[in-house]
This record gives structure tokens, C-alpha cells and sequence, in this order.
């Protein structure tokens, strides 16, 4: 009998104490594969009580984020206080206590202070940092037998399952880790790994600006790419086997009754017919001038309209639940504008071979300068490097490259004579110390941001732009000669300036259905002075001026979003466009068929026509009618898969 008790205590965990992790620990900490900071731990004891005191600190693009917390907890890791105060990302903070006396708990939010009863299980945790904290929370979860839900304070719930193991090798010998997978403290899964003793060697997880940051354990940094690759792929096999239920297969296809949009002869074809065959477009034209094939799977757009997947030419496709995000908002291509290499080869190849969820994605490969402000880790300060970095991109299949700030001057003719050189087009943004006219005559083809072209625009005393005075004409003439591409990104501009007195609804009326750990992201971006709002004002109005003139004037301009409203933040860019006095038609162009030809795939996609891939969606309302009805979004079809838009937004976690 004792040897069955002895058995089970270490199949659910009973026996870990404190005593079998380290009295002190360094974690570093990682975003875009870079080190930008670390997390340390210590440990004191008295009597019963062990307290974990806990330095976070990282440094993102030239802004430090520091944060300091303590976790105080018995010998049998029951919680006993919580403090924690700082910054989460660069731009939220937070200041958050809890202390438990028996099934009371008295908890402090920024100023304000309540007190709750208590569940049984419960575990005070706030968001994906600090990392301790998590390995606290699993070792908690085993020794109250692995429940399927953990309350956690001041509010929420996670969810906590052992996902596998993993061997890795570490000075020529193996080292088998434990995976974990987490859900609940940031939207989606993170991924964590520890030894047998539950000392954790490796979280990957999203911030609180919604990228990923990744901490190891001190000693195996040199595991992180290898990680990062399974972190991908393991995320991506989770999704796609809940999300079986969410879409259908048939060879044969036929979408009949509904307005068929033409986004390139700007027309539509009433009660239309569109047939698939084996993903692709076969046919496409009025129901009298169409036979239905026998067998053919029908859907019934009676009423509808039906329309090109849409494309977002800004995107980061930062975690595993960006995939049934986009494809819930009939977003079937997009653009990842810089991302980790590892990451997102792999998220890529899962959703090329039908192991993961997404829409088909086109990897812009992130280049940056070495300075105070730099990205990530991949890098050019000289020719021999610029070459280098391209050449790599181009034979892992990227079909751009991004320039990133701290590019200097003469590298970015480096970068982009090589980048052509392979057929590579260049986007990005100015770095610092460059004009836009500068990086334009240095190779750029594309610019993210309209803060850019913004910056070369001339400005009267009250900081409104005069678009008839000379200097500021030129600008435009210069863009519109070099045939250069902006995508504006205005909602991510609308978003930072946003007064935080308004409703955060005015800008996403779905705002309520957002995965509950991403709501206080939004609704604490923004400015909260009266001042700073009416600034704000004043750069939007100038922003959607510029967009107007842009459009005006011939040059190109691309739907983009840099993250945003997973999703949804397509359909604002595109309101947004309406606003800038762009037609209904006009803008669905901008997210349809401009970028397919801008990224030379108009043969294959960015509209409905014989031969390209059926990437299709259907909404119950017509966006020439008004642009948000492309927010109703009922059917999409992405590579000839029918997919329901409802199913795919549980899995990733909306409401």
C-alpha cells in the first residue's frame, strides 16, 4: 500500500517542495530572439513561510520595462501574499497586491481595494510576467492533483495541462524537459518547460504589447531557437485538432444565389455562380449562364454577397491563435511584416502542410542596425552582412525584406541592391536619421507607416499641412515617380491617440466577443489628457488627409494593420480608408486585389476569376452598401476549405 501512495505522490506531483527548486535564479529574457533584460529570483525562509522576491527587467527598443514583485507562500506552495509593481511592456503598468487570510483575500487593484471569499483553488497571478510566478502556479496546480481550472487573483481563471516531453542536448549529453502548456494569463497558449523538479528552464509567451517574449533559464540560451521552432509547431498542432469541426472538404464546390463582387472591373454579378474544383476557381458568372455540376456541394449565398478573402499587408503573426483569428475575419493572406526566423518558417510550413490553421502567409524578413533602439537579432552594419542576411531570407522562401530603425544610411543601399538582385522587393520603415526621399533613392520600394510620409510634409503653425505648397507637392510627385507603396496603418495610429475617456467600441464594435486577457491591452492604449487627445486629433486628421491625397495622386496604398483587433482590425483600416473619401469599392481594392498585384500573385489571388484559388468569403450584407458590412462575415473558404467564422473564433479563444 505504501508503495501505491509513494507511486501516485509522484505521478500528481504531492512531494515537490520548495527545497528541490534553487534559492536564487537567473532568467533571460528575450523578444524577437534578442536579449533584452533578465528576471532574477531569491529565496527567504522563516518557519513555514518561503518568500520568492523577483527583479524583471528588460529594455525594448531604447524603453525600459521594469517590474518588481513578491510571492510569499507556505511550505506547501499554499499562497499566502502577492505584491507586484512596475511596467508590463512600454506603454502599461501595473500595481497589483493580494493577501490571503484563510478563504478571505484582500486584493489591490492601482487604488482601489476589495476583498472577496475564496474557491478552494486559487492562485494569485497577474499576466505573463514574471516568469517565477507561472513556475509557482504549476507547481501550486501539482500539488492540488492537477485541477482542470485554477482561479487566479485579483480575477480570472487558467487552465494548465502537460502537453509531452522534449529532449534536448546540452554539452554533448540529453536533457529530457517536461512541456507545459498554459491558457488564461495571455490570449492563447504558453509554452513552458521544466525539469522533473519543476524548475523552469523556458517560457515562451506574449507580452503586454502583444509580442512574444521568451525567457531561459540562464545556462541554455543556446536552446532557444530549437524551442522557438517547437513552440510554433506544437501551437500549431493544437489548433488544428480542435479546429477540425470548424471546416469542410469537397472537391467540388458551387457558392450560387448571391452579388458577386468584382473588385477589378468594379462591378457585380447578381444571383452569380462561383465553381470550385479541388481548391480552385473553375467558373464564375450569372446562375442562367452556369450548369450546376451533379454532386457538387452547394452553399446558398441567396441574399449575400460575395467576395475576394481579404489580405492584410501588415501583420505579425506573433502566436498560434492569429490563424483561426484571421481566417474567422475572412482574412486568407497576409503579409508578416518581421517576425522571429525560427517562428515563423515554422508557422508557416505547419499551415502549408495542413498541420496548423491560418491564412497563407507571405514572410517579410526583418533586417535592423546594431544601436540602442534595435529589434531582434538579425543584423547588418556592413556590405558583406547586408548580403548575407538577404541571401538567407531569399532560400528560406521570404519574399521581402524589412528594414527596420537603426538601418544606417549606407547599409540600406546595401540591403536593397542585393534584395533586387534576387527579386526581393523592400519595405519598411525610414530608419532613423534618413529621410523618406533618402530611403526611397537608397532602394526602398514600399513603407510601412504613414507617420512617415507624415514626417517629409511641411506643417503651418497650427501643424495642419498645406497639400498646395510646393515642397509638400514635390513629396507627393516624388512618391507617385518612384512608384513607391504605403500601407497607412491608421487604425494602429487611431488606436494610440484614442482620448481614454471615449467607449473603447467606437473603434471596435465587437470589442465584447475579444478574448478577455487582450480587453485591458485596448482599453489602456491611448492618452489620458485632454491635451494629448486633441494632439492626437490633430495627427489623424492630418494622417487621413495624406491617405486621401495618396489615393488622389495614384499611389499605391495597401490595407494593413501591424496587429490591431486580431482580425477585425482589417475592417477598420478599410472604414477608415471610407473616411478618407475613398469609395466602399475602392477600399475593399486596397485589401483585396492592390496588394495580390503589388506582391505580384494577381494570378492567383486578390479576386474571384477562373483559375485562382478559391479564397472566397461571404457576408450577410453588401459592403458597396456600406463599408462595415464586410464586418458580417458568415463563410469563409480558403484553398477550396469551407470554414465556419463562429467555430473558428471559440478556439482562438473569442466570446
Amino acid at each position: 500500500m505504501k508503495k501505491i501512495i509513494f507511486i501516485l505522490s509522484l505521478l500528481t506531483g504531492i512531494n515537490i517542495t520548495h527545497a528541490q527548486l534553487p534559492d536564487s535564479c537567473t532568467f533571460l529574457l528575450h523578444k524577437f530572439a534578442q536579449n533584452i533584460g533578465k528576471e532574477t529570483y531569491t529565496v527567504s525562509r522563516n518557519g513555514d513561510l518561503v518568500t520568492y522576491t523577483i527583479d524583471f527587467k528588460f529594455v525594448d527598443r531604447g524603453t525600459p520595462v521594469p517590474l518588481k514583485a513578491k510571492m510569499q507562500l507556505t511550505t506547501a506552495f499554499e499562497p499566502v501574499a502577492f505584491t507586484i509593481n512596475g511596467k508590463t511592456s512600454r506603454s502599461s503598468s501595473i500595481n497589483d497586491s493580494v493577501v490571503i487570510h484563510q478563504n478571505k483575500a484582500e486584493i489591490k487593484v492601482d487604488n482601489s481595494i476589495t476583498s472577496q471569499s475564496l474557491p478552494a483553488v486559487r492562485f494569485p497571478i497577474a499576466g505573463y510576467s514574471p516568469g517565477t510566478t507561472q513556475m509557482l502556479l504549476l507547481q501550486y496546480w501539482k500539488k492540488h492533483h492537477q485541477p482542470a481550472t485554477v482561479n487566479t487573483l485579483p480575477s480570472g481563471t487558467v487552465q494548465i495541462k502537460k502537453d509531452g516531453t522534449d529532449t534536448l542536448v546540452f554539452n554533448n549529453k540529453s536533457v529530457m524537459l517536461e512541456r507545459y502548456v498554459i491558457s488564461g494569463l495571455v490570449w492563447g497558449n504558453e509554452f513552458l518547460w521544466t525539469d522533473a523538479n519543476g524548475q523552469l528552464f523556458c517560457l515562451i509567451t506574449n507580452d503586454a504589447e502583444g509580442d512574444k517574449l521568451e525567457m531561459m533559464l540562464e545556462p541554455y540560451e543556446s536552446w532557444l531557437p530549437e524551442l522557438i521552432n517547437k513552440a510554433a509547431a506544437h501551437g500549431m498542432r493544437l489548433f488544428t485538432a480542435n479546429a477540425k469541426p470548424s471546416y469542410e472538404k469537397h472537391d467540388v464546390i458551387a457558392i450560387t444565389g448571391g452579388d458577386i463582387l468584382d473588385v477589378e472591373n468594379n462591378q457585380s454579378i447578381s444571383n452569380g455562380v462561383v465553381l470550385i474544383k479541388n481548391g480552385r476557381i473553375t467558373k464564375v458568372g450569372a446562375a442562367n449562364n452556369i450548369a450546376i455540376p451533379a454532386g457538387a456541394y452547394v452553399i446558398n449565398a441567396k441574399g449575400k454577397t460575395v467576395l475576394p478573402g481579404l489580405w492584410d499587408m501588415h501583420a505579425h503573426f506573433e502566436q498560434a491563435e492569429w490563424g483561426p483569428a484571421y481566417l474567422a475575419a475572412g482574412v486568407t493572406t497576409v503579409r508578416d511584416c518581421g517576425n522571429e526566423f525560427e517562428y515563423i518558417n515554422a508557422v508557416q510550413q505547419a499551415i502549408d502542410k495542413g498541420n496548423g490553421i491560418g491564412p497563407h502567409i507571405i514572410k517579410a524578413g526583418i533586417v535592423d542596425g546594431s544601436g540602442q533602439y534595435a529589434l531582434g537579432v538579425i543584423r547588418a552594419n556592413t556590405k558583406e552582412e547586408a548580403i548575407k542576411v538577404v541571401q538567407r531570407y531569399k532560400e528560406n522562401g521570404f519574399q521581402q525584406i524589412k528594414i527596420y530603425s537603426s538601418v544606417k544610411p549606407e547599409i540600406i543601399k546595401e540591403i536593397s541592391t542585393e534584395a533586387h538582385r534576387l527579386g526581393l522587393p523592400v519595405t519598411g520603415h525610414i530608419p532613423i536619421g534618413v529621410t523618406l526621399q533618402q530611403g526611397i533613392d537608397s532602394g526602398m520600394d514600399q513603407v510601412n507607416h504613414i507617420s512617415f510620409v507624415n514626417a517629409a510634409l511641411k506643417k503651418n503653425k497650427e501643424g495642419l499641412i498645406d497639400f498646395s505648397d510646393t515642397a509638400n507637392v514635390a513629396v507627393f510627385n516624388f512618391l507617385k515617380a518612384h512608384h513607391v507603396v504605403i500601407d497607412p496603418t491608421l487604425g494602429v495610429y487611431e488606436m494610440m491617440f484614442r482620448s481614454l475617456k471615449d467607449s473603447i467600441t467606437k473603434l471596435e464594435p465587437a470589442f465584447a466577443s475579444l478574448p478577455q486577457p487582450l480587453k485591458p491591452l485596448f482599453i489602456n492604449t491611448g492618452v489620458a489628457t485632454d491635451s494629448l487627445a486633441e494632439r492626437g486629433r490633430l495627427f489623424m486628421k492630418n494622417f487621413k488627409q495624406i491617405v486621401s491625397h495618396l489615393y488622389a495622386d495614384s499611389i499605391t496604398i495597401v490595407a494593413g494593420t501591424d496587429m490591431g483587433f486580431p482580425g477585425f482590425s482589417v475592417y477598420r483600416e478599410m472604414e477608415l480608408y471610407v473616411e478618407c473619401g475613398l469609395t466602399p469599392i475602392q477600399a475593399l481594392q486596397t485589401a483585396t486585389i492592390v496588394p495580390a498585384r503589388v506582391m505580384k500573385m494577381e494570378n492567383m489571388s486578390g479576386s474571384i476569376a477562373p483559375g485562382k484559388n478559391a479564397d472566397i468569403i461571404i457576408t450577410d450584407g453588401n459592403p458597396l452598401q456600406n463599408i462595415s458590412n464586410v464586418r458580417k462575415v458568415v463563410t469563409v473558404i480558403k484553398d477550396g476549405n469551407i470554414y465556419n467564422p463562429g467555430r473558428l473564433h471559440h478556439i482562438a479563444g473569442f466570446q
